[in-house]
């Protein structure tokens, strides 16, 4: 359209030149107005011997012409609305940003931090999106060779202090967690603090990621912005052992009431808050308590995103025997920031996760243990207290474990897991209001 415009006074431009240029060679040989019937040919129009009254005559036509001809302008000009629109400035469209979530790898005497790197480095689609900061404790020499060999490829921290500090005296054996607290809390300050980040992914060096890793926080980072009701995003599933979780439902996520850490994303306003009353040890657990969580969920998917393959550390390989190492990483990549995760709000989330779990068919102990479950489920299965959730758990194979009274991956009090194919709910009874601190 604009081309035609274009074309148009393009056209009518050069005709009005052309025009009165022609006009000015003719007009010499025209007779006065009036003067010159139709189809003769006067010699009075010729130029005569009175040179004044020829320029007087030529002079007067062309006025009239030119009245002619700003009257042909003006009407192309009128039409300059179509095209004027072309002629200016785009606007200029504000697009955000895609945000930079750097990965913090937290390292200190393992060498296999090499697995870790490399996988991370694999898989991140960009460099720029996804710096890689590795803060390393302990001066480990070999495992700072390690992290020297990727170069410029990561930026490699170091804590400086690395002294001992000073425990009480049955507390001598954690050692090794107050230091990791320590670290913790130097690192986090480095990243947020140091480089101005606004979030961050924290990975320990025993971990390896599944490959829609990066998809799944980047899909999760808005969402962790925008709800003041969330305070973390995890990849892992405490109760994600192969077997135990829906091979069908990759994309599935829920909202945990558990802090599940191994692979977890935190935005700096988070730990501004938490940063002044920082725990000397145990800061996971610390995480757990009801002080620090405020009535806050983490999202945790169904399948874990991160795989743990570090049995040696200082929890001497607590849980790894028995639950970790038969944790199952997801190898389907899910193109998270495609999908709508609008069901993880709050107010919707609640609505549908209750409704589904006290419409099962509730069921009891021996039927799930035995298989007698009729149907493709969900079931119900209902503790009342702390010792038959334990006893069920246990016997399940769940962990069993509660921290200020919240199982692990429990929402509401609720666990969710699979068991020979169908979806189990191990729920308190109906109108659960909170958790009891003192079940620990």
């Amino acid at each position: 359209m604009f081309r035609k415009r274009s074309s148009l006074i393009l056209c009518g431009t050069f005709l009005f030149v052309t025009w009165n240029a022609v006009l000015v060679l003719l007009l010499w040989g025209r007779a006065p107005p009036g003067q010159q019937g139709a189809g003769q040919w006067d010699p009075a129009s010729m130029p005569t011997d009175d040179v004044v009254g020829d320029v007087i005559r030529v002079a007067d036509s062309f006025e009239s012409e030119l009245a002619k001809q700003k009257e042909i302008l003006s009407q192309i000009l009128s039409h300059r609305s179509l095209w004027k629109p072309a002629n200016r400035k785009r606007a200029k469209v504000n697009v955000p940003s895609p945000p930079v979530i750097p990965i913090l790898v937290v390292a200190c005497n393992r060498v296999t931090v090499r697995r870790c790197l490399d996988k991370l480095m694999e898989l991140r689609p960009s460099a720029e999106l996804h710096p890689i900061i590795v803060s390393q404790d302990c001066g480990h020499a070999a495992t700072a060779d390690v992290i020297a060999s990727y170069g410029d490829k990561v930026t490699h921290l170091k804590q400086p202090d690395l002294s001992d500090i000073p425990v009480r005296p049955e507390h001598k054996k954690f050692q090794g967690y107050y230091k990791i607290s320590r670290h913790y809390r130097w690192a986090l300050n480095q990243v947020f603090r140091t480089l101005s980040h606004s979030s961050v992914v924290i990975v320990e060096d025993d971990l390896e990621v599944a490959p829609d890793f990066f998809e799944y926080f980047r899909a999760l980072h808005p969402v962790l912005q925008s709800d003041p009701t969330l305070w973390c995003v995890s990849a892992w599933n405490d109760n994600g052992r192969d077997g135990m979780v829906d091979p069908g439902q990759p994309a599935l996520l829920y909202r945990t009431d558990f802090f599940p850490g191994l692979g977890w994303m935190l935005l700096r306003e988070t730990w501004e808050e938490l940063e002044p009353k920082w725990p000397s040890s145990f800061w996971d657990d610390w995480m757990r308590q009801p002080e620090q969580r405020r009535g806050r969920a983490c999202v945790r998917p169904e399948i874990s995103r991160t795989l743990t393959f570090g049995r040696q550390g200082v929890s001497l390989g607590q849980f790894y025997d028995k639950y970790l190492k038969f944790i199952k990483l997801n190898s389907e990549f899910v193109p998270f920031t495609k999908l709508d995760l609008a069901y993880l709000q709050e107010d919707a989330y609640r609505t549908s996760f209750t409704k589904q779990v006290y419409s099962a068919a509730v069921v009891t102990y021996e039927d799930v243990k035995q298989g007698r479950l009729s149907g493709p489920g969900p079931f119900r299965l209902q503790y009342s207290s702390k010792d038959s959730f334990k006893v069920m758990a246990k016997n399940l194979g769940i962990m069993d474990d509660l921290k200020s009274g919240v199982p692990r991956t429990g929402y509401r009090g609720v666990v969710t897991f699979f068991y020979r194919g169908r979806r189990i709910y191990l729920a308190p009874p109906p109108g659960w209001s909170q958790y009891d601190p003192t079940w620990s």
